[in-house]
C-alpha cells in the first residue's frame, strides 16, 4: 500500500518546486513474538520477544507481559531500561527516531540493548505498518502526533496478543510505560493499561535495589524544583540564539577549574581574538553548567572582571544546600583579586547543549541516621559534587560507583543523579584501571566477533599477490629499537653506504593498511578507538592482537609486509633523494635503547647492525642539531617507569626514565620520515592530506614561565620558538642544577595541544615544536589511526593502491581528526592517571618517605610541588583541620624554592 503527500517548497534560488513524498505501508511485519502463528516469519530476522515473557514479577501486572515505553521515558531512563532485569521490551520506529534526533548516545545504546538477543527487546516498524501508520491531523502538533501514534500501536498489540495465548492459556498483556501525565491519561481513557516508569519499578517484587536507578525527573521529564532559589534562570534556547546572533551573548565551551570548585573558564568558539577566554567566579555565575557543557555567557561591565584566582578551593561541603559557607569562600575570592592580572569576565546565562556522561566516584555517606539522600564525590575534581537517593548507602560506601546526572533546579547547591553501576572496592588495581579507563572514556570492551572476522585467516604468509606492488628488501640489515617488553614494533631501521659514497637510510613501518581495508567493521573499530592506550601494566590496543603483537609487528628474523622512506643522504646528512615504497623485510634484530646503546659503545662489536646503528647514530646528531638551529624546542616532563613484581604486578620499584643517545637516534628519523610523508602527501592532495600541526601559544600562556625565570635573575624570551629555544639553553644557575629542567617542564605547561587536520580545512600547517612547515604522523599505525590514512594516502600517491570516496572527502577527514584529537587527549590523561594510581601503590607500603621537592606554583593558601625522583606532582596545604591557622605573607614571584617533604 502507498500513501503520499505533496506539499511546495521554496529552494534557496527563490524557485517554487513541487514536492511528492511517497510512503509505503506493509502488512507483513511482524510483531516480533517468538512462535507468532500470525505473523509471517521472515528469513534472517530475529525475532525479539519471548513467547513466555521471563524478566522480573511485578505487583502490579502479575501476568505475562511485555514493556512498551515512550520516547522520554526512553531518553530519560536508559539506565532502567539496560538493566538486566528488564526483558521483552518493544521500541517502536517512532521513538526511536524521535530518540536519535535527540540523543545520539541514547540512542547508541538502545541499539546496543536491541541487539543483545539475551534481552529480547524488539524495534517494531510501526510507521510502515498499514494498521499502525497514522497521519498528522490538521493543527496536531508533531509531539502529540508522534504520542498517539504510540497509543496507537499500543492498543494494535494489545488486539493482535489477544488472539494468541501462551502455553497457560494466559493472555500477554502489553504495559505502556509513560513519565508523561497527559500522554497516560489518554492512554487510561483508552483502555491501555499504563505507568510511570516509578510505578512500574517500584512494583518489582525482587528487585527494590533497581529503584535507585530512576532517573530523578519530574512527570514531564523536567527538573523537580522546591524550596529556597540559588541560581539565575536559564534563558530559553530561542532567545540564547538571538542574543548570540546580536552578539549580546557569547557561545563558548565551559571548563570548570581543577584547582578552585568556584571558577571556570569559558573557551569561546568562532575566529575573533579578543575575549577568546572568559572566566567564570562565584556559584551565581557559573550557574550549575558542567565541565565540557556547550554555554551561553554574558559579559560583565569592565569595573567586574577579575583575575585568575590565587587560591585552591576544594569542594568539602557535607551539607548540600548550606549557601552561608559558599558566601565565606567567595569572600576569599575576592580578597585575593589582584588588580595586574584583570581578564575579561562573564556570567552563564544559559546552557546551550549539556555534555553530560556517567561519573565514576564515591559516596559520602549521609552523617543522618537512615537517610536516603547522599552525596556522590566524582573521581575527576573539575565535576561538582551529585546528590543521589540510594537505599544501598552502607554497601556502597568505600565502593567505586558510576552516577548519571538527571537535572540540576535552581534550588538545590547540587546537580541530582542517579546511582548507575557499582565497579568494586576503592583502591583494588582491577577496580581503579577500570575506573580511569571509563573516566577518560577509552574504549575497552574486547574486540566484537564482527571485527575479528575480518582478520586474516590462521596460518597466515606473503603471497605472489602481495608481492605485486612491493619492493623485496629482505637482504637489507634492518633492525628494531623499542622500550624493553615492546611487542607491537611499528618501525626498523636500517643505514648503509653505497657505491658512491653516500649512505641510504631506510625507515620501514609496519603496513596496517595492508590489512585494515577501508569501511569494513575493523576499520571502523580501529578509527572510533583511534589510539592504542598504554597503562603502566596493560596495554588497551587499537587493532586485535593478532595484528599489534604478531603479523604487523616487526619482530626479528620473520618476514613482514612494510611501507619504506628511503633517502640518499651525504655525510652531512643532506637528503639528496627521497623515494616511499611498500616492501617486505626481514629484520635482523629487535634491540632495547640499552641494547642498541651498549652496540654503539662497544669497540669490540663491529658486525652488520652495529655499523648501521652507528652510521645511524652519527646522521642523527647532525639532524638534531640543525633541527635545534631552526629553532625546535627541546622540553621536558617528570616521566617514571615501574619495575613489577612477576607475579602480584605490583610495583615494587620506582624510577625516573633514563634517555640514551638511542632514544634520540630514533625519535629523528621518525621525525624525518613523518616530515618527509608530510610532504609528499600535500603534494599529491592539497586539499584531502591528514596532517598534524602544533599552534604557536598566545603570549599569554608564558606569563607563569617568564615570572620564575626572572625569580632567579633569568630572562626567557618568548616572541619566537627559536628565541624561547635559545633562552632556555642559557637558563642555568650553577647554584641549582635542576633548574634548567625545572624551566622546560613548565615550558611544556604552556604549550598548547597538536593536532590533526584535514590540509583543505586550514591554512595554517606549521608545527611551533618542531620548527616544521609541515609535519604528519607515519611512524605509528599499529597504535595510531592517523598514520593509517597518512599510509592510505601515501599508497594512492605512488600507484600502490587505490583511493576511495572518504579518502578524498575534506568533510569526513574533518569529522575523524576531530575523533582522533579527542581520543590522543583523553589517552595521555588515562596514561597520567595509571602513573599517579600506580605510585599510590608504590607508596602504600613505604610509611614515611623524605625526598627533594621543588615548588613548582604558589598560592595564597598552598604550594603546588614537584619531586623529580619520581615524577610526583600534588599540592601541600598550608592550614590543617583544626590546627591554627599559620600567619602567611603571600608573594606570588616566590618559585622553584628547594624543600624536603
Amino acid at each position: 500500500m502507498l500513501t503520499s503527500r505533496t506539499f511546495l517548497k521554496r529552494t534557496r534560488a527563490g524557485a517554487v518546486v513541487k514536492v511528492v513524498r511517497e510512503h509505503y505501508l506493509r502488512d507483513d511485519i511482524p510483531c516480533g513474538a517468538d512462535a507468532c502463528p500470525l505473523c509471517p516469519v521472515r528469513p534472517g530476522q530475529p525475532l525479539g520477544l519471548e513467547a513466555r515473557p521471563s524478566g522480573a514479577a511485578s505487583s502490579l501486572c502479575p501476568g505475562p507481559h511485555y514493556l512498551l515505553p515512550d520516547t522520554n521515558l526512553l531518553l530519560h531512563q536508559i539506565d532502567i531500561l539496560e538493566d538486566p532485569v528488564i526483558k521483552n521490551v518493544i521500541v517502536l520506529q517512532t521513538v526511536l527516531q524521535e530518540v536519535r534526533s535527540r540523543s545520539a548516545p541514547v540512542y547508541k545504546r538502545i541499539r546496543d540493548v536491541i541487539g543483545n538477543p539475551e534481552k529480547h527487546f524488539y524495534s517494531f516498524t510501526n510507521e510502515h505498518h498499514r494498521e499502525t501508520y497514522i497521519q498528522q491531523e490538521q493543527g496536531e502538533s508533531s509531539n502529540d502526533r508522534n504520542d498517539r501514534a504510540i497509543r496507537v500501536a499500543v492498543k494494535w498489540y494489545s488486539e493482535h496478543l489477544k488472539k494468541i495465548q501462551n502455553e497457560e492459556n494466559e493472555d500477554i498483556q502489553v504495559i505502556f510505560l509513560t513519565n508523561d501525565r497527559n500522554n497516560k491519561e489518554k492512554a487510561l481513557e483508552e483502555g491501555i493499561t499504563a505507568y510511570t516508569c516509578e510505578e512500574y519499578i517500584k512494583s518489582l517484587i525482587d528487585n527494590p535495589d533497581l529503584v535507585d536507578r530512576l532517573a530523578c525527573v519530574s512527570d514531564e521529564g523536567k527538573e523537580i524544583e522546591s524550596g529556597k532559589i540559588i541560581f539565575p534562570e536559564h534563558i530559553p534556547l530561542s532567545k540564547l540564539q538571538q542574543g548570540i546572533k546580536s552578539g549580546i551573548y557569547l557561545q563558548g565551551t565551559y571548563r570548570a577549574s581543577r584547582e578552585n570548585y568556584l571558577e571556570a573558564t569559558v573557551w569561546v568558539h568562532g575566529d575573533a581574538e579578543e575575549n577568546k577566554e572568559i572566566i567564570i567566579q562565584g556559584l551565581k555565575h557559573l550557574n550549575r553548567a558542567v565541565h565540557e557543557d556547550i554555554v551561553a555567557v554574558e559579559l560583565l561591565a569592565k569595573d567586574e572582571w577579575v583575575a585568575p584566582s590565587s587560591v585552591v578551593l576544594q569542594d568539602d561541603g557535607q551539607n548540600e544546600d548550606d549557601i552561608e559557607m559558599e558566601e565565606e569562600k567567595e569572600n576569599i575570592l575576592k580578597a585575593s583579586v589582584n588588580k595586574n592580572m584583570l581578564r575579561p569576565t562573564g556570567k552563564v546565562v544559559g546552557i546551550i547543549k549539556r555534555n553530560w556522561r556517567p561519573f565514576c566516584g564515591m559516596l559520602s555517606k549521609s552523617q543522618i541516621k537512615e537517610a536516603r539522600r547522599h552525596l556522590f564525590i566524582p573521581a575527576d575534581r573539575s565535576i561538582p559534587r551529585i546528590r543521589i537517593e540510594t537505599r544501598q548507602a552502607d554497601k556502597l560506601e568505600g565502593q567505586r560507583i558510576i552516577v548519571a546526572i538527571d537535572g540540576w533546579p535552581r534550588n538545590s547547591r547540587y546537580p541530582n543523579g542517579h546511582f548507575v553501576k557499582n565497579l568494586g572496592s576503592a583502591g583494588d588495581k582491577e577496580t581503579e584501571t577500570e575506573v580511569l579507563l571509563l573516566e577518560h572514556d577509552v574504549p575497552h570492551q574486547p574486540f566484537s566477533q564482527n571485527v575479528l572476522s575480518f582478520l586474516p585467516k590462521m596460518p597466515w604468509s606473503i603471497t605472489e599477490k602481495d608481492m605485486k606492488y612491493r619492493e623485496d628488501l629482505r637482504h637489507l640489515y634492518v633492525c628494531s629499537v623499542d622500550p624493553p617488553g615492546c611487542t607491537d614494533i611499528d618501525d626498523a631501521l636500517h643505514c648503509r653506504e653505497i657505491e658512491n659514497g653516500n649512505l641510504e637510510v631506510g625507515v620501514h613501518i609496519a603496513d596496517v593498511s595492508h590489512f585494515i581495508r577501508p569501511g569494513n567493521a575493523l576499520d571502523e573499530e580501529s578509527a572510533r578507538r583511534g589510539t592504542t592506550v598504554y597503562l603502566c601494566e596493560k596495554r588497551i590496543d587499537m587493532v586485535p592482537e593478532l595484528l599489534s603483537s604478531n603479523l604487523c609487528s616487526l619482530r626479528s628474523n620473520v618476514d613482514r609486509l612494510a611501507f619504506s622512506c628511503i633517502w640518499e643522504m651525504n655525510q652531512k646528512a643532506e637528503i639528496l633523494k627521497t623515494r616511499f615504497t611498500k616492501s617486505i623485510i626481514n629484520s635482523k634484530a629487535s634491540l632495547t635503547y640499552a641494547e642498541a646503546q651498549m652496540r654503539i659503545d662497544s669497540a669490540a662489536m663491529n658486525d652488520d647492525i652495529t655499523v648501521s646503528l652507528r652510521g645511524l647514530n652519527k646522521l642523527a646528531k647532525i639532524l638534531k642539531k640543525k633541527r635545534i638551529d631552526n629553532g625546535a624546542l627541546t622540553l621536558s616532563s617528570p616521566e617514571v617507569r615501574f619495575h613489577m613484581d612477576s607475579e602480584t604486578h605490583d610495583p615494587i620499584d620506582l624510577q625516573t626514565k633514563e634517555l640514551r643517545e638511542t632514544n634520540s637516534m630514533v625519535e629523528e628519523f621518525m621525525l624525518l620520515a613523518n616530515v618527509s610523508v608530510a610532504q609528499k602527501i600535500y603534494d599529491e592532495f592539497p586539499e584531502f592530506a591528514l596532517l598534524r600541526k602544533h599552534p604557536a601559544p598566545p603570549p599569554s600562556n608564558y606569563d607563569i614561565l617568564v615570572k620564575a625565570a626572572k625569580s632567579k635573575n633569568l630572562e626567557i624570551k618568548t616572541d619566537s620558538a627559536k628565541a624561547l629555544a635559545e633562552s632556555l639553553d642559557k637558563a642555568e644557575s650553577p647554584d641549582f642544577p635542576y633548574l634548567n629542567t625545572l624551566l622546560r617542564i613548565l615550558t611544556t605547561r604552556c604549550m598548547m595541544q597538536a593536532v590533526y587536520f584535514c590540509s583543505g580545512m586550514d591554512s595554517d600547517f606549521h608545527h611551533y615544536g618542531l620548527a616544521s612547515p609541515i609535519y604528519t604522523h607515519f611512524t605509528s599505525p599499529i597504535r595510531r589511526y592517523a598514520d593509517i590514512i597518512v599510509h592510505r594516502l601515501l599508497a594512492v600517491a605512488i600507484g600502490a593502491d587505490s583511493t576511495y570516496p572518504e579518502l578524498t572527502d575534506k568533510h569526513k577527514l574533518a569529522d575523524l581528526c576531530k575523533n582522533l584529537n579527542y581520543r590522543h587527549k583523553m589517552a595521555q590523561y588515562a596514561q597520567r592517571a595509571s602513573v599517579a594510581f600506580h605510585t599510590q601503590l608504590f607508596f602504600k607500603t613505604k610509611g614515611v618517605v623524605n625526598e627533594d621537592a621543588y615548588i613548582l606554583f604558589v598560592r595564597r593558601n598552598a604550594v603546588v610541588v614537584l619531586i623529580p625522583k619520581y615524577g610526583l606532582e600534588g599540592t601541600v596545604f598550608f592550614e590543617e583541620k583544626d590546627k591554627p591557622t599559620p600567619k602567611l605573607d603571600y608573594n606570588s614571584e616566590v618559585c622553584f624554592v628547594k624543600f624536603i617533604l
